[in-house]
């Protein structure tokens, strides 16, 4: 017998949380006995694994800034006519030859607005299939700033009803439900579905495995954002009480080389040895499991890990652009106590220092009323619906 096809589709434009979300969910689905196909459309993020039966990367596109309104092809270039159209062919192509019995898109049209070049026809094929797929669209607790205008979550609604018979929340409606950033869910019926939070697996722990313990850990995710809280942690480090402890920084992927280069020195004449400046790193979650403390902005992945360890932490959420998910998210775990919070707008070597000492009385937090099994919950979820599409 062979086992239930399912085509993931992702898009990551400008951080990379949206990739990383979907390649916690293959692995689920791919752990689960599916056979995934993963179309990826975002540039290569260094050090991060796919779990997947099959691979697909179509030419890469970014954003422009944070607009999102001008994407990028590979070499920094705004796209045309005729890359949109040789992206849409191959995309149709890999939808032919995986023929899935579950077409899972990311964001999807609650976002990727950028991408109906290439959607919209992939849907008008799949779902006038002889043998159509379930259609499934994947989304995070939170809608962004720029996605909650009203006439836009018309537009969002009348493409759902289109298409789309399953829409997956990644979160919990005792956390935040989806209605708080989009306002039709009356309309979704039965067709939403809240997983619990995906966050990738933590990986066992071996005897003598410590790294990163007692340490202060500083992260930005893997996107271009994020050098401004690195350059100011670099800053509070002499002002807070965990100053005698080592610092460790971590850039993302896309923060450039002479970026790289001024955040190490500028951390060697603030902190010496004490301040450690490097790439990303693939045992992240140990590093979180093993700290005194984390630092780091108000990314979905990022927060669900650190609240997986259950690591003290101070939070300083992305806000630029229209971007309002950040800060929505931080807002509500600051409220129940489990973090301490800086406004981006307020955001000062003192300010993130004052935050780090009222952070550090804190003890690890459990994380009990969290619900952290989205991944596997979503592969069961998937794997049910592929019954309903004959081989």
């Amino acid at each position: 017998m062979t086992a239930p096809r399912v085509l993931l589709y992702v898009q990551h434009l400008l951080g990379i949380g949206h990739l990383k979300r979907f390649a916690t969910l293959a692995d689920a689905m791919t752990r689960a006995g599916l056979e995934v196909t993963f179309v990826t459309g975002g540039l290569e993020v260094p050090g991060l694994t796919i779990n997947a039966r099959h691979i697909v990367q179509l030419p890469p596109a970014s954003a422009a800034d944070l607009s999102f309104k001008v994407i990028l092809d590979a070499n920094g270039n705004p796209v045309d006519a005729q890359w949109k159209a040789q992206r849409a062919a191959l995309l149709f192509d890999a939808w032919r030859v995986a023929d899935p019995h579950v077409l899972l898109i990311e964001l999807f049209p609650f976002g990727r607005r950028q991408m109906r070049f290439e959607l919209i026809p992939l849907l008008d094929a799949a779902s006038s299939a002889a043998r159509r797929p379930v259609i499934v669209s994947s989304v995070r607790d939170i809608l962004g700033g720029g996605q909650k205008d009203p006439a836009r979550q018309d537009q969002m609604l009348a493409l759902f009803e289109r298409y789309f018979d399953h829409l997956l929340v990644h979160g919990d409606p005792l956390w935040v439900p989806f209605d708080a950033t989009f306002r039709h869910v009356a309309r979704l019926g039965d067709k939403l579905h809240y997983t619990g939070h995906v966050v990738e697996r933590q990986p066992p722990v071996s005897v003598g495995q410590r790294a990163g313990e007692r340490e202060v850990l500083v992260s930005v995710g893997g996107g271009a954002v994020g050098l401004q809280l690195l350059q100011t942690a670099i800053q509070a480090r002499a002002l807070c009480v965990l100053s005698q402890c080592r610092w460790r920084l971590l850039a993302g992927a896309q923060i450039g080389d002479a970026e790289l280069q001024h955040l190490t020195l500028l951390a060697q004449t603030a902190g010496g040895p004490g301040l450690v400046v490097e790439r990303n790193r693939p045992d992240f979650s140990q590093l979180l499991a093993n700290c005194r403390l984390s630092i780091s902005q108000a990314g979905y992945n990022t927060l669900m890990e650190t609240l997986q360890a259950g690591a003290p932490a101070v939070i300083v959420p992305f806000a630029g652009g229209s971007e309002t998910e950040q800060t929505m998210r931080a807002c509500l775990l600051a409220q129940r106590g489990w973090i301490d919070m800086v406004e981006e707008s307020a955001l000062s070597p003192r300010s993130l220092a004052d935050a780090v000492d009222r952070a550090a009385r804190r003890t690890r937090h459990g994380r009990e009323a969290l619900r952290l099994d989205g991944a596997a919950n979503s592969a069961a979820m998937v794997a049910g619906w592929a019954q309903e599409r004959p081989c």
